[in-house]
């Protein structure tokens, strides 16, 4: 065997300072030389209001200028008409995150304009912070502030401000309803040919009033910029025409006691009811790649980007008499045609534009998730000049590679790839569409993959320090923390489960080499879960009877959740181990043995394990006769059972289920698992005992659908929700072990183990980024012989395990 050793160059340059500044919150004044926190006087706590900064500057020799910038709640800048970013990054509440950009490629001599619009959405959503509404940004260069908000310094010798102006951009309608319960509005707008003028002439502003407002605690953003790559339509699909037609019913989402905006009977517009009462009345099949197309009224088009991706939808419309025009969007077609309220009734795929006469470049503020759009004139006539998406996404690491002889794992793994930088670009999300949050337990897969795809540990840094810095809501008890964060959740529910996760997400972080300071840090955290849980433990020591949302998958599992559930007490053992390892409690340890040792004398049957146990009249506690696949996957995945102590289970597990099984006929009472997380448990358990060959074929059975209609995969087996949910992306984990065959990198130990199964591979060649260096795998199989070769990091050792016993030799 030989070990080549490979350096990489760095990929790309980060736009922050470095991991090991990031947990501490900044200072300011030592940060920002003089920008100062700005918004409309009196207004920032105004709910959807949409303001303009600008600043003008004159450039002669400016080596390399940089803007810093931060803002509630969410930011887009450009400088001098071209696209520079968007953010920030969400923190903890009380804290915001400040992003750098180098302005050099995007300056001219002369006059430059750099323009920033900010919306504060000032609701509660599980998305981004219910936060009063600022700006602070200034452009320096070294020690000299070129730009800066809150200053009214004049610069000698021009007759220009170094302050930055604002001015109220009322073209995006403020009173609209919102896109889903987990985000805030949707967007409308009314413009006129000029209404971006401001962002590239340095005319008067109707400015507003500014005023100044207190400092806030920073942070290093800590994670690169992500890609803003614009991506086309492959083709146009549709050309239709449409009828008017009120439902009987409206979908329509109204304010719960828990969800704020703006009640029905002070919306400005209606879009998501109007959408509603479209009815097609043609459809003409296309295969066309050409845009232009015109429109007339009542007319639309369907565009296929060929893949699902998550961005800000662009595009050139040319109207000569006044137009309205609809965009409608969604991941997959519905008998057909693009119907996002009647596939999800309960998010809003809508962008409406009224528009004068004239030319327009249109660009949407809010990123969506789409494959297909749907571009509907409902009043007057337009000519799409131009469409587009602008991504939103983690950058990909130019390192990632995996290829197999299977064409299928191939697209399986590209799939993992969209999916994950979709819903990885400052947190690890659930899904980029509906939500746009940050759950736990969906955060415990994606951090695993995080280290493979991007060689570093910086968005898992992040996501469990907003958990460090956070300050516990009062409408949670003692100890519990949020299922979801940083988000605003007003009704006080929690998942318990999901608490336990982060127990287990923070020990892997750890073995990961995660920073060993933040780690310390969540201590607290950890130890207050623990004590939080004790309150519930019964005689045996098992959880019963726990308070909020008992979650153990989306499955007839979630219905057996009540007195003693033996998924979440197989669970809480694991949990309780990965604190006690951690922090070197012992006492935890001795807790995660005695309710292993209950479970399993309490829950197995003698043919599977029951989901729960409730107590009779006399207060004994019985197990009930709830059977579901998923528990029996808590089992094992959980270390309470293993393929050697429940021969006969195991034995039904890897022959008689899987996606072929029909629950119908086969073990009709063991209710079937689904995607999140009952069939990504299944996938682990077949790799962890020795069945790649197995797991690789069912994850075609399970996954390969998703990853042909979607490029990306899905939250459930079925299209009725996210078809692009982060956790998913932990195929591509699965597939670098069980494919290509590197079973573990120890970070820690700085050690690479492989392990080589039988499998119906012929060929496989991968590589993992470790910082900027990588490992790279390539073996080819021919009978009973492989050849390999291998590539890893300086400092790096292997250990070759061989279960399918071949004759190994170097790749030549």
């Amino acid at each position: 065997m030989r070990i080549i050793f490979l350096i990489l160059s760095a990929i790309i340059i980060c736009s922050c300072h470095g991991q090991q500044s990031g947990h501490k919150a900044i200072d300011q004044s030592k940060y920002f030389k003089k920008a100062r926190p700005i918004w409309a006087k009196g207004r920032e706590t105004e709910m959807n209001l949409t303001l303009g900064f600008r600043g003008v500057f004159k450039v002669d020799k400016v080596a390399s200028p940089v803007l810093k910038i931060t803002g509630s709640t969410l930011y887009r800048v450009s400088v001098n008409g071209k696209y520079l970013g968007y953010g920030p990054a969400r923190a903890s509440h009380g804290y915001y995150r400040i992003d750098e950009y180098d302005l050099s490629p995007y300056l001219k001599k002369g006059d430059n304009v750099v323009a920033v619009e900010v919306t504060g959405y000032n609701v509660n959503s599980y998305y981004v912070l219910d936060q009063p509404s600022f700006l602070q940004a200034e452009i320096s260069n070294g020690e000299k502030v070129i730009l800066a908000t809150g200053i009214e310094e004049n610069v000698p010798g021009t007759g220009r401000s170094r302050g930055i102006e604002a001015v109220e951009l009322d073209g995006r309608v403020q009173k609209v309803r919102r896109y889903s319960m987990q985000r805030p509005f949707i967007e409308y707008y009314r413009l006129e040919e000029d209404f971006d003028h401001w962002k590239t002439l340095p005319a008067s502003l109707d400015k507003v009033e500014l005023a100044v407002y207190p400092e806030k605690k920073l942070l290093y953003r800590n994670l690169e910029l992500p890609d803003f790559n614009i991506t086309r339509p492959k083709e146009v699909i549709h050309h239709g025409t449409i009828g008017w037609e009120k439902p009987k019913k409206y979908h329509k989402k109204h304010l719960g006691k828990f969800t704020e905006g703006f009640p029905e009977e002070k919306l400005t517009v209606t879009p998501t009811l109007t959408m509603q009462e479209m009815v097609t009345q043609t459809l003409e099949k296309l295969h066309d790649a050409d845009i232009p197309k015109q429109l007339e009224a009542n007319e639309f088009y369907t565009l296929d980007f060929g893949t699902n991706l998550s961005g800000f939808i662009g595009s050139r419309i040319v109207c000569t008499e006044p137009s309205t025009i609809y965009f409608t969007f969604d991941e997959i077609l519905l008998n057909g045609e693009v119907k996002p309220k009647e596939r999800m009734p309960n998010i809003n795929n809508v962008i409406g534009y009224e528009l004068e006469p004239g030319t327009y470049d249109l660009e949407s503020f809010e990123a969506y998730t789409f494959r297909f759009l749907k571009m509907t004139v409902v009043k007057g006539s337009c000519q799409v000049q131009d469409a587009y998406i602008r991504e939103y996404a983690y950058p990909e690491h130019k390192a990632i590679a995996f290829k197999s002889s299977d064409t299928g794992l191939n697209k399986i793994f590209e799939a993992s790839k969209q999916t994950f930088r979709q819903n990885s670009v400052d947190l690890f999300m659930d899904c980029p569409s509906r939500e746009r949050a940050g759950w736990l337990c969906d955060s415990r897969f994606m951090s695993i993959v995080e280290k493979e795809f991007t060689g570093k540990d910086d968005i898992a840094y992040n996501y469990y320090e907003n958990y460090a810095l956070y300050t516990p809501f009062e409408n949670l008890p003692e100890g519990m923390i949020p299922m979801v964060y940083p988000a605003d959740n007003r009704n006080g529910n929690f998942i318990p489960n999901w608490a336990l996760w982060f127990v287990i997400q923070v020990r892997e972080y750890a073995d990961r080499g995660g920073d060993p300071e933040l780690v310390q840090q969540l201590k607290p955290r950890v130890m207050g879960i623990l004590d939080y849980f004790a309150r519930f433990e019964n005689e045996d020591g098992l959880l019963e009877n726990l308070k909020g949302w008992k979650f153990v998958e989306w499955s007839e599992a979630n219905k057996f959740v009540n007195g003693v559930n033996y998924p979440t007490n197989a669970l809480y053992s694991k949990a309780l181990l990965a604190a006690s390892e951690l922090y070197d409690e012992p006492e935890p340890g001795g807790k995660a043995e005695k309710i292993i040792r209950a479970v399993r004398k309490q829950s197995f049957n003698g043919k599977f394990f029951v989901d729960n146990a409730v107590r009779d009249k006399e207060g004994n506690l019985r197990p009930t006769s709830n059977i579901s696949e998923v528990g029996q996957y808590y089992a094992f995945f959980f270390d309470l059972a293993t393929p050697e102590s429940y021969p006969e289970l195991w034995g039904k597990l890897t022959t008689e289920f899987g996606p072929d099984r029909d629950d119908k006929a086969v073990y009709p009472n063991v209710f079937k698992a689904n995607a999140f997380i009952g069939n990504y448990l299944r996938m682990e358990i077949l790799y962890r005992y020795g069945l790649s060959d197995q797991m690789l074929k069912e994850m075609k059975g399970y996954f390969l659908n998703m990853a042909n209609l979607t490029g990306t995969l899905w939250e459930h087996m079925d299209t009725h929700a996210s078809c692009n949910h982060g956790f998913a992306s932990y195929l591509g984990h699965l597939l670098y072990q069980g494919a290509l065959g590197i079973q573990q990198i120890d970070y820690l130990k700085k050690e690479v183990t492989l392990r080589f199964d039988k499998t119906s591979l012929n060929t496989c060649e991968g590589a993992i980024p470790v910082g900027n260096e990588r490992i790279y795998l390539r073996w080819e199989k021919s009978g009973n012989r492989l050849n390999y070769s291998l590539e890893l990091p300086e400092e790096y050792t292997v250990k070759v395990r061989n279960p399918g016993r071949f004759e190994i030799a170097e790749l030549e």
